[in-house]
Protein backbone atom coordinates (compact mmCIF):
# COMPACT_ATOMS: atom_id res chain seq x y z
CA UNK A 1 0.00 0.00 0.00
CA UNK A 2 1.59 3.37 -0.90
CA UNK A 3 0.63 4.54 2.63
CA UNK A 4 2.25 8.29 1.62
CA UNK A 5 -0.39 8.38 -1.06
CA UNK A 6 -3.43 7.94 1.01
CA UNK A 7 -2.68 10.32 3.82
CA UNK A 8 -1.90 12.56 1.34
CA UNK A 9 -5.16 12.49 -0.22
CA UNK A 10 -6.62 12.97 2.93
CA UNK A 11 -5.19 15.80 4.07
CA UNK A 12 -5.46 17.45 0.59
CA UNK A 13 -9.13 16.74 0.43
CA UNK A 14 -9.86 18.00 4.29
CA UNK A 15 -7.52 21.39 3.23
CA UNK A 16 -9.65 21.46 0.11
CA UNK A 17 -12.72 22.04 1.94
CA UNK A 18 -11.09 24.95 3.11
CA UNK A 19 -10.33 23.50 7.14
CA UNK A 20 -6.33 23.76 6.30
CA UNK A 21 -5.41 25.75 9.64
CA UNK A 22 -2.56 28.45 9.70
CA UNK A 23 -0.99 29.11 12.71
CA UNK A 24 0.01 32.64 13.51
CA UNK A 25 3.52 33.60 15.01
CA UNK A 26 2.65 35.67 17.87
CA UNK A 27 5.75 37.44 19.52
CA UNK A 28 3.95 37.98 23.34
CA UNK A 29 5.57 40.71 24.89
CA UNK A 30 4.37 41.23 28.62
CA UNK A 31 5.25 44.60 28.82
CA UNK A 32 2.79 45.56 25.81
CA UNK A 33 -0.20 42.79 26.33
CA UNK A 34 -2.69 42.98 24.29
CA UNK A 35 -0.34 44.74 22.10
CA UNK A 36 1.65 42.27 20.00
CA UNK A 37 3.61 41.82 16.61
CA UNK A 38 2.65 39.37 13.93
CA UNK A 39 5.42 37.97 11.76
CA UNK A 40 5.10 36.52 8.62
CA UNK A 41 7.98 36.51 6.90
CA UNK A 42 7.86 32.89 7.09
CA UNK A 43 5.02 32.99 4.58
CA UNK A 44 6.38 34.07 0.95
CA UNK A 45 3.67 35.94 0.24
CA UNK A 46 3.51 37.79 3.48
CA UNK A 47 7.30 38.77 3.15
CA UNK A 48 6.97 42.17 3.78
CA UNK A 49 4.29 42.16 6.16
CA UNK A 50 5.09 42.90 9.88
CA UNK A 51 2.31 44.07 12.16
CA UNK A 52 3.21 45.98 15.41
CA UNK A 53 1.10 47.18 17.84
CA UNK A 54 -1.38 44.39 16.87
CA UNK A 55 -4.53 43.99 19.68
CA UNK A 56 -5.03 40.17 20.06
CA UNK A 57 -8.75 39.71 20.93
CA UNK A 58 -8.88 35.78 21.26
CA UNK A 59 -6.30 35.21 24.25
CA UNK A 60 -7.43 32.18 26.54
CA UNK A 61 -5.14 34.13 29.40
CA UNK A 62 -7.98 35.75 30.93
CA UNK A 63 -7.11 37.07 33.76
CA UNK A 64 -3.31 37.99 32.37
CA UNK A 65 -1.50 35.63 35.60
CA UNK A 66 0.95 34.86 32.68
CA UNK A 67 2.24 38.19 33.20
CA UNK A 68 1.91 38.95 37.08
CA UNK A 69 5.61 39.48 38.03
CA UNK A 70 4.95 37.40 41.59
CA UNK A 71 4.41 34.43 39.34
CA UNK A 72 7.43 35.17 37.02
CA UNK A 73 9.48 35.81 40.19
CA UNK A 74 8.60 32.45 41.70
CA UNK A 75 8.85 30.71 38.57
CA UNK A 76 12.71 31.38 37.87
CA UNK A 77 13.46 31.18 41.62
CA UNK A 78 12.62 27.47 40.97
CA UNK A 79 14.31 27.40 37.80
CA UNK A 80 17.50 28.45 39.35
CA UNK A 81 17.38 26.01 42.38
CA UNK A 82 16.23 22.88 40.64
CA UNK A 83 16.64 23.61 36.60
CA UNK A 84 14.21 22.79 34.08
CA UNK A 85 13.03 19.73 34.28
CA UNK A 86 11.19 17.23 36.77
CA UNK A 87 13.55 14.00 35.65
CA UNK A 88 10.88 11.32 35.47
CA UNK A 89 7.30 10.38 36.06
CA UNK A 90 5.47 11.31 39.44
CA UNK A 91 6.09 7.22 40.37
CA UNK A 92 10.09 7.46 39.45
CA UNK A 93 11.56 10.37 40.60
CA UNK A 94 9.11 12.76 39.42
CA UNK A 95 7.20 14.17 42.52
CA UNK A 96 8.93 17.65 44.45
CA UNK A 97 7.50 18.82 46.91
CA UNK A 98 6.13 21.62 44.44
CA UNK A 99 3.87 19.14 42.39
CA UNK A 100 2.76 18.13 46.20
CA UNK A 101 2.01 21.74 47.07
CA UNK A 102 -0.01 22.67 43.88
CA UNK A 103 -1.90 19.59 44.48
CA UNK A 104 -2.55 20.39 48.14
CA UNK A 105 -3.05 24.18 46.82
CA UNK A 106 -5.84 23.34 43.68
CA UNK A 107 -7.73 20.76 46.59
CA UNK A 108 -7.75 24.03 49.55
CA UNK A 109 -8.92 26.14 46.52
CA UNK A 110 -11.52 23.95 45.50
CA UNK A 111 -12.15 23.19 49.40
CA UNK A 112 -12.45 19.32 48.06
CA UNK A 113 -10.50 16.56 50.26
CA UNK A 114 -7.62 16.07 47.23
CA UNK A 115 -6.58 17.04 43.95
CA UNK A 116 -4.24 15.05 41.01
CA UNK A 117 -2.37 17.12 38.48
CA UNK A 118 -1.39 16.35 34.95
CA UNK A 119 0.33 17.88 31.95
CA UNK A 120 -3.04 19.10 30.66
CA UNK A 121 -6.88 19.49 30.97
CA UNK A 122 -7.09 17.69 27.72
CA UNK A 123 -5.08 14.42 28.82
CA UNK A 124 -6.83 15.00 32.55
CA UNK A 125 -9.96 14.49 30.72
CA UNK A 126 -9.15 12.19 28.69
CA UNK A 127 -7.42 9.34 31.17
CA UNK A 128 -9.41 9.95 33.87
CA UNK A 129 -12.57 9.42 31.69
CA UNK A 130 -11.23 6.62 30.12
CA UNK A 131 -9.92 5.21 33.36
CA UNK A 132 -13.47 5.45 35.60
CA UNK A 133 -15.55 4.03 32.57
CA UNK A 134 -13.24 1.15 32.03
CA UNK A 135 -13.43 -0.30 35.42
CA UNK A 136 -17.00 0.74 36.16
CA UNK A 137 -18.01 -2.49 34.19
CA UNK A 138 -21.08 -1.80 32.60
CA UNK A 139 -21.02 1.61 33.14
CA UNK A 140 -23.69 4.20 30.94
CA UNK A 141 -22.31 7.52 30.06
CA UNK A 142 -24.76 10.63 29.99
CA UNK A 143 -22.85 13.10 27.84
CA UNK A 144 -23.52 16.54 26.71
CA UNK A 145 -24.01 17.15 22.74
CA UNK A 146 -21.38 19.84 22.69
CA UNK A 147 -18.64 18.31 25.37
CA UNK A 148 -15.04 19.23 24.94
CA UNK A 149 -13.44 17.06 22.38
CA UNK A 150 -11.20 15.47 25.35
CA UNK A 151 -14.10 14.64 27.19
CA UNK A 152 -15.44 12.77 23.80
CA UNK A 153 -12.21 10.90 23.39
CA UNK A 154 -12.24 9.98 27.20
CA UNK A 155 -15.26 8.24 26.58
CA UNK A 156 -14.73 7.01 23.41
CA UNK A 157 -10.88 5.15 24.73
CA UNK A 158 -13.86 3.99 27.63
CA UNK A 159 -15.42 2.08 25.24
CA UNK A 160 -18.49 2.38 27.51
CA UNK A 161 -21.87 2.74 26.16
CA UNK A 162 -22.47 6.40 25.56
CA UNK A 163 -26.21 8.26 25.45
CA UNK A 164 -25.77 11.76 23.80
CA UNK A 165 -27.99 14.66 25.57
CA UNK A 166 -29.24 17.67 23.83
CA UNK A 167 -27.29 20.64 25.07
CA UNK A 168 -27.91 21.69 28.22
CA UNK A 169 -31.39 19.61 27.66
CA UNK A 170 -32.28 18.24 31.36
CA UNK A 171 -35.31 16.78 30.12
CA UNK A 172 -33.73 14.88 27.32
CA UNK A 173 -31.26 13.71 30.21
CA UNK A 174 -33.74 12.56 31.90
CA UNK A 175 -35.59 10.68 29.48
CA UNK A 176 -32.43 9.09 28.81
CA UNK A 177 -31.60 8.47 32.60
CA UNK A 178 -35.09 6.79 33.17
CA UNK A 179 -34.70 4.73 30.21
CA UNK A 180 -31.43 2.97 31.74
CA UNK A 181 -31.73 0.16 33.64
CA UNK A 182 -32.08 1.23 37.04
CA UNK A 183 -28.92 -0.74 38.87
CA UNK A 184 -26.06 -0.40 36.20
CA UNK A 185 -23.30 2.57 37.24
CA UNK A 186 -24.08 5.78 35.57
CA UNK A 187 -21.92 9.05 35.10
CA UNK A 188 -23.20 12.42 33.60
CA UNK A 189 -20.67 14.00 32.13
CA UNK A 190 -20.79 17.56 31.26
CA UNK A 191 -19.02 21.36 31.35
CA UNK A 192 -19.90 24.63 33.34
CA UNK A 193 -18.82 26.87 30.52
CA UNK A 194 -19.23 25.67 26.83
CA UNK A 195 -15.84 27.62 25.14
CA UNK A 196 -17.30 28.42 21.83
CA UNK A 197 -20.63 29.39 22.42
CA UNK A 198 -20.22 30.91 26.20
CA UNK A 199 -23.37 29.34 27.83
CA UNK A 200 -23.29 28.78 31.41
CA UNK A 201 -24.64 25.10 32.95
CA UNK A 202 -27.26 25.61 35.77
CA UNK A 203 -25.16 22.42 37.84
CA UNK A 204 -27.55 22.47 40.86
CA UNK A 205 -30.27 21.19 38.35
CA UNK A 206 -27.45 18.52 37.05
CA UNK A 207 -26.40 17.40 40.52
CA UNK A 208 -30.43 17.22 41.17
CA UNK A 209 -30.81 14.30 38.49
CA UNK A 210 -28.01 12.85 39.54
CA UNK A 211 -29.14 11.97 43.02
CA UNK A 212 -32.15 11.42 41.76
CA UNK A 213 -31.18 8.44 39.26
CA UNK A 214 -28.03 7.29 41.27
CA UNK A 215 -25.22 8.65 38.64
CA UNK A 216 -21.88 10.27 39.19
CA UNK A 217 -21.24 13.75 37.75
CA UNK A 218 -18.05 14.64 36.08
CA UNK A 219 -17.71 18.48 35.37
CA UNK A 220 -15.35 19.81 33.10
CA UNK A 221 -14.79 23.55 34.74
CA UNK A 222 -11.88 24.73 32.53
CA UNK A 223 -13.13 27.92 31.36
CA UNK A 224 -14.95 28.73 34.42
CA UNK A 225 -11.56 28.70 37.30
CA UNK A 226 -10.44 31.99 38.34
CA UNK A 227 -13.64 33.96 36.71
CA UNK A 228 -16.64 33.02 38.31
CA UNK A 229 -17.70 32.07 42.03
CA UNK A 230 -15.95 33.38 44.86
CA UNK A 231 -12.27 33.88 44.74
CA UNK A 232 -13.08 32.17 40.96
CA UNK A 233 -13.68 29.04 42.35
CA UNK A 234 -15.97 28.24 39.49
CA UNK A 235 -19.71 27.91 38.11
CA UNK A 236 -20.36 24.51 40.97
CA UNK A 237 -19.17 26.62 43.80
CA UNK A 238 -20.67 29.56 42.61
CA UNK A 239 -24.22 27.71 42.97
CA UNK A 240 -23.29 26.30 46.01
CA UNK A 241 -22.94 22.28 45.01
CA UNK A 242 -18.95 22.07 44.12
CA UNK A 243 -19.03 19.47 46.91
CA UNK A 244 -21.93 17.40 45.28
CA UNK A 245 -19.93 16.81 42.06
CA UNK A 246 -17.73 13.42 41.97
CA UNK A 247 -14.89 15.04 40.01
CA UNK A 248 -14.33 18.47 38.48
CA UNK A 249 -11.23 18.99 35.81
CA UNK A 250 -10.05 22.02 35.74
CA UNK A 251 -6.93 23.94 33.73
CA UNK A 252 -3.94 25.94 35.22
CA UNK A 253 -3.51 27.15 31.48
CA UNK A 254 -6.69 29.84 31.05
CA UNK A 255 -7.38 31.79 34.36
CA UNK A 256 -4.15 30.77 36.44
CA UNK A 257 -1.92 31.41 33.15
CA UNK A 258 0.60 28.96 33.45
CA UNK A 259 -0.21 25.03 31.90
CA UNK A 260 -1.30 21.99 32.83
CA UNK A 261 -4.16 20.60 33.94
CA UNK A 262 -6.21 18.80 37.36
CA UNK A 263 -9.20 17.01 39.11
CA UNK A 264 -10.04 17.40 41.98
CA UNK A 265 -12.57 15.43 44.54
CA UNK A 266 -12.65 13.47 47.61
CA UNK A 267 -9.98 11.38 48.94
CA UNK A 268 -11.08 8.22 47.64
CA UNK A 269 -11.79 9.02 43.94
CA UNK A 270 -8.61 10.76 43.12
CA UNK A 271 -6.36 8.01 44.80
CA UNK A 272 -8.62 5.56 42.49
CA UNK A 273 -7.75 7.64 39.20
CA UNK A 274 -3.91 8.10 40.82
CA UNK A 275 -3.55 4.57 41.07
CA UNK A 276 -5.15 3.12 37.45
CA UNK A 277 -4.75 6.36 35.24
CA UNK A 278 -2.11 5.71 32.32
CA UNK A 279 -1.97 9.22 31.44
CA UNK A 280 -1.09 9.72 34.93
CA UNK A 281 0.91 7.10 35.63
CA UNK A 282 3.67 6.85 32.30
CA UNK A 283 4.46 10.04 31.39
CA UNK A 284 6.95 13.09 33.05
CA UNK A 285 5.52 15.29 35.36
CA UNK A 286 5.22 18.78 34.68
CA UNK A 287 7.95 21.09 35.36
CA UNK A 288 8.54 21.80 38.79
CA UNK A 289 8.60 25.82 38.55
CA UNK A 290 5.28 25.64 36.61
CA UNK A 291 4.23 23.76 39.58
CA UNK A 292 5.37 26.43 41.70
CA UNK A 293 4.39 29.33 39.46
CA UNK A 294 0.65 27.63 39.80
CA UNK A 295 0.46 27.87 43.46
CA UNK A 296 1.66 31.41 43.23
CA UNK A 297 -1.15 32.79 40.74
CA UNK A 298 -3.48 30.53 42.54
CA UNK A 299 -2.83 32.42 45.59
CA UNK A 300 -3.12 35.72 43.90
CA UNK A 301 -6.01 34.92 41.75
CA UNK A 302 -8.59 34.84 44.47
CA UNK A 303 -8.12 37.82 45.64
CA UNK A 304 -8.81 39.25 41.62
CA UNK A 305 -12.60 40.20 42.41
CA UNK A 306 -12.68 43.49 41.11
CA UNK A 307 -10.86 42.21 38.07
CA UNK A 308 -13.34 39.52 37.65
CA UNK A 309 -16.16 42.25 37.76
CA UNK A 310 -13.96 44.31 35.28
CA UNK A 311 -14.28 41.71 32.75
CA UNK A 312 -17.51 40.94 32.50
CA UNK A 313 -18.41 44.77 32.73
CA UNK A 314 -16.90 44.96 29.46
CA UNK A 315 -18.19 42.05 28.10
CA UNK A 316 -21.57 43.41 28.47
CA UNK A 317 -20.66 46.41 26.81
CA UNK A 318 -19.36 44.73 23.92
CA UNK A 319 -22.45 42.54 23.54
CA UNK A 320 -25.06 45.63 23.33
CA UNK A 321 -22.69 47.44 21.21
CA UNK A 322 -22.53 44.18 18.42
CA UNK A 323 -26.30 44.36 19.50
CA UNK A 324 -26.61 48.32 18.24
CA UNK A 325 -24.06 47.03 14.73
CA UNK A 326 -26.50 44.21 13.77
CA UNK A 327 -23.41 41.78 14.11
CA UNK A 328 -24.47 38.25 14.87
CA UNK A 329 -23.02 36.67 17.71
CA UNK A 330 -23.68 34.08 20.34
CA UNK A 331 -25.81 35.34 23.24
CA UNK A 332 -24.85 34.72 26.67
CA UNK A 333 -23.68 36.72 30.24
CA UNK A 334 -20.21 35.01 29.89
CA UNK A 335 -17.30 36.61 29.19
CA UNK A 336 -16.97 34.74 25.98
CA UNK A 337 -18.36 36.28 22.70
CA UNK A 338 -18.18 34.25 19.56
CA UNK A 339 -18.93 36.49 16.35
CA UNK A 340 -20.87 33.85 13.72
CA UNK A 341 -19.56 33.93 10.29
CA UNK A 342 -21.13 30.59 9.34
CA UNK A 343 -18.90 29.87 6.96
CA UNK A 344 -15.30 28.73 6.76
CA UNK A 345 -14.37 30.88 4.11
CA UNK A 346 -15.92 34.67 5.25
CA UNK A 347 -14.94 33.29 8.97
CA UNK A 348 -11.19 33.11 7.88
CA UNK A 349 -11.35 36.48 5.17
CA UNK A 350 -12.86 39.08 8.21
CA UNK A 351 -9.54 37.52 10.34
CA UNK A 352 -7.24 38.60 7.65
CA UNK A 353 -8.99 41.85 7.07
CA UNK A 354 -9.01 42.33 10.38
CA UNK A 355 -5.43 41.79 11.10
CA UNK A 356 -4.48 43.61 7.64
CA UNK A 357 -6.74 46.82 7.88
CA UNK A 358 -7.39 47.11 11.36
CA UNK A 359 -4.37 45.42 13.34
CA UNK A 360 -6.25 43.30 15.31
CA UNK A 361 -6.18 39.52 15.36
CA UNK A 362 -8.77 36.80 16.59
CA UNK A 363 -8.09 33.27 15.11
CA UNK A 364 -10.96 32.07 12.60
CA UNK A 365 -13.14 29.17 14.11
CA UNK A 366 -14.52 26.14 12.35
CA UNK A 367 -14.65 22.81 11.63
CA UNK A 368 -14.05 20.40 13.63
CA UNK A 369 -13.77 22.65 16.24
CA UNK A 370 -17.05 23.71 15.54
CA UNK A 371 -20.06 22.26 13.72
CA UNK A 372 -19.55 22.47 9.87
CA UNK A 373 -21.59 26.05 9.03
CA UNK A 374 -21.15 27.48 11.83
CA UNK A 375 -17.63 29.06 12.13
CA UNK A 376 -16.87 31.71 14.51
CA UNK A 377 -14.07 34.40 15.20
CA UNK A 378 -14.51 33.95 19.01
CA UNK A 379 -13.66 37.53 21.27
CA UNK A 380 -12.31 37.10 25.02
CA UNK A 381 -11.74 40.36 27.06
CA UNK A 382 -9.23 40.62 29.52
CA UNK A 383 -8.15 43.15 32.10
CA UNK A 384 -5.71 44.82 30.13
CA UNK A 385 -7.86 45.32 27.05
CA UNK A 386 -8.73 48.98 27.28
CA UNK A 387 -12.33 51.26 26.82
CA UNK A 388 -9.96 52.76 23.81
CA UNK A 389 -9.26 49.33 22.48
CA UNK A 390 -12.97 47.69 22.58
CA UNK A 391 -14.11 50.61 20.82
CA UNK A 392 -11.26 50.75 18.15
CA UNK A 393 -12.61 46.70 18.33
CA UNK A 394 -15.79 47.68 17.91
CA UNK A 395 -15.26 49.97 14.75
CA UNK A 396 -12.96 47.55 12.99
CA UNK A 397 -15.36 44.94 13.72
CA UNK A 398 -18.72 47.36 12.13
CA UNK A 399 -16.60 47.99 8.89
CA UNK A 400 -15.09 44.36 7.89
CA UNK A 401 -18.84 43.15 8.81
CA UNK A 402 -20.43 46.02 6.50
CA UNK A 403 -17.70 45.76 3.46
CA UNK A 404 -18.05 42.06 3.43
CA UNK A 405 -21.70 41.92 2.94
CA UNK A 406 -22.49 39.35 5.29
CA UNK A 407 -25.88 38.41 5.48
CA UNK A 408 -27.20 39.49 9.13
CA UNK A 409 -29.23 36.95 10.68
CA UNK A 410 -31.09 37.72 14.62
CA UNK A 411 -28.12 37.12 17.66
CA UNK A 412 -28.01 33.40 18.09
CA UNK A 413 -28.90 32.31 21.61
CA UNK A 414 -29.22 28.55 20.99
CA UNK A 415 -26.02 27.10 19.86
CA UNK A 416 -25.87 24.15 17.58
CA UNK A 417 -23.85 20.66 18.42
CA UNK A 418 -20.96 18.98 16.79
CA UNK A 419 -21.83 15.41 15.78
CA UNK A 420 -18.49 13.33 16.16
Amino acid sequence: MNYKKVIKNQLDEFQSNGFGRTFTPIYRRKESFPFTEIDFSGESKFQENFNSNTTIWCSNDYLNMSHHPAVIDRMIEIIKTVGTGSGGTRNISGSTPYHNQLESDLAKFHKRERGLIFTSAYVANQTTLATLCKRLKGIQVFSDELNHASLIEGIKNSKADCSIFRHNDLDHLEELLKSTEKNIPKIIVFESLYSMDGTETNISDYVALAKKYDALTYLDEVHAVGLYGAGGRGVAYKNGVSNDIDIINGTLAKGFGQIGGYIVGDDTMIDFIRSFAPGFIFTTSMMPSIAAASSKSISIVEGLDEKREDIFNKAKYIRNRLTDLKIPFVDSDSHIIPLLAYSTSKAKAYSRKLLDDHNIYIQPIFYPTVPRDSARLRITVTPKHTKDDIDHLLNALSMVWNQNNIVMRATESKPIALQI
